[in-house]
C-alpha cells in the first residue's frame, strides 16, 4: 500500500492507496484532520492508520522547508523526521517534500480538464516549468527539465522581497514597512492576509469609503475572504481595487518566478485562492502584469500559464512520488 499525506498549517490529509497490474490506483482510505488540534504530526498518523496495514512506501508534502529529511513546519509546532517515520511505518520508502515541490509534480498529473489557460497567446513548448501557489502563504517551485523529464526542486521563493513596479505600489511598500521594518517579503501580500492589508492600505489612502461589510479583524470571520469575494463580485469599489491589485501583484510575480527559472515549459497557478478570484485572473489585468517586464515580453508572451481547480494536487503528486 501506499501512503501519501499532504501536510498543511490549516489542514492535513492522509491517504492510503493500492496500486495494481495494469498500474491504476485505487485510494482505499482518506481522512482530512484540522492540524492545529493536534501536537504533534505523530498523533494524526496514529489515529488514521488502521491496524496491522502494510505500507510499502510513503511521500508526504509538508508545509515548510525540508533539510536532509526533516522539517519544522513553518505554521504548526510540529517537526517530521523521515528518519524516524520510516521506523514508525515499517518501510525504507519514506519522502518528505516541500508542500510546493509535492504541488509541482502533481500538476503533471493533472487532465486538461483541471487546468485553465490564462494566456491567449501560449504556445507549446519544452523545458523548466515554475509552480506557484497562493494560499494561506505564497510557495513557489521548479520542475527542472533534463530533456527526458521533470524533476521537482523546492524553493523558498515566496519569502523573498515585494518589489513595487509603480507609484502606487511604492506607497504599499512604504505602508507594509511600518507593520514589517527588516523585510516585507511578497507572502505579505500574495496570500489570504494579504487582502487585508491591500484593504486597509487603501483605506488609509481615502481610495473610497470604507465598506461597511467587511468585519473587524479580530471578529472571527475570515475578513480575507469577505474582502476578495465583494472585489471579484464587484458588489464594492474598494474591495474591486483591493482585488486588481492583489491581480496586478500576483501576474508580476509570476513572471518574476518565470525568468528566475527560464520556464518556457509554462507556469502553474496553485493554491486556495486562484479559483476564488477566477473572474479576476482572466480578465486581462493578471496577464498584462505578467508579460510587462521590458525587454522579456517576446518571451514571456509565449509561455502557458495554467490554474489548477484541483484542490488535491499536492496529493496527487506526493501518490506518484515513487514513479519518478
Amino acid at each position: 500500500m501506499i501512503l501519501a499525506g499532504d501536510i498543511g498549517g490549516t489542514k492535513t490529509v492522509l491517504s492510503i492507496f493500492t496500486r495494481d497490474a495494469n498500474d491504476s490506483l485505487t485510494c482505499l482510505q482518506e481522512q482530512t484532520y484540522s492540524s492545529q488540534l493536534f501536537p504533534k504530526f505523530d498523533d494524526i498518523l496514529t489515529a488514521f492508520l488502521p491496524a496491522d496495514v502494510y505500507i510499502k512506501a510513503a511521500c508526504f508534502g509538508v508545509a515548510g522547508p525540508v533539510v536532509n529529511q526533516r522539517c519544522q513546519t513553518t505554521n504548526l509546532p510540529w517537526l517530521l523526521d523521515g528518519e524516524e517515520l520510516k521506523i514508525k511505518l515499517g518501510t525504507s520508502k519514506v519522502r518528505l517534500l516541500n508542500d510546493l515541490e509535492a504541488m509541482a509534480l502533481g500538476m503533471l498529473y493533472l487532465p486538461e480538464h483541471d487546468l485553465v489557460e490564462l494566456n491567449p497567446n501560449a504556445q507549446v513548448q519544452s523545458g523548466n516549468i515554475a509552480v506557484i501557489a497562493a494560499g494561506t502563504g505564497l510557495g513557489e517551485a521548479i520542475l527542472y527539465w533534463d530533456g527526458n523529464k521533470h524533476y521537482p526542486i523546492a524553493t523558498e521563493g515566496g519569502h523573498s522581497d515585494l518589489a513595487a513596479q509603480n507609484a502606487q505600489q511604492d506607497q504599499l511598500l512604504a505602508y507594509l514597512r511600518k507593520s514589517y521594518p527588516d523585510h516585507v517579503s511578497c507572502e505579505r501580500i500574495l496570500s489570504g492576509i494579504g487582502f487585508s492589508h491591500l484593504y486597509d492600505f487603501l483605506c488609509e489612502q481615502g481610495f473610497a469609503r470604507p465598506c461597511a461589510d467587511i468585519p473587524d479583524i479580530h471578529s472571527g470571520v475570515d475578513r480575507n475572504a469577505v474582502i476578495s469575494g465583494l472585489g471579484v463580485s464587484g458588489e464594492d469599489p474598494l474591495c474591486v481595487e483591493v482585488v486588481r491589485l492583489f491581480v496586478e501583484l500576483y501576474g508580476a510575480e509570476t513572471s518574476n518566478l518565470a525568468l528566475k527559472s527560464l520556464a518556457t515549459g509554462g507556469i502553474f497557478i496553485g493554491g486556495g485562492i486562484g479559483p476564488k478570484i477566477l473572474p479576476a485572473l482572466q480578465d486581462g489585468n493578471f496577464i498584462r502584469a505578467f508579460k510587462a517586464k521590458g525587454r522579456f515580453l517576446p518571451l514571456l508572451d509565449k509561455i502557458s500559464v495554467k490554474l489548477s481547480l484541483n484542490p488535491r494536487t499536492p496529493l496527487i503528486g506526493a501518490i506518484n512520488y515513487f514513479d519518478l
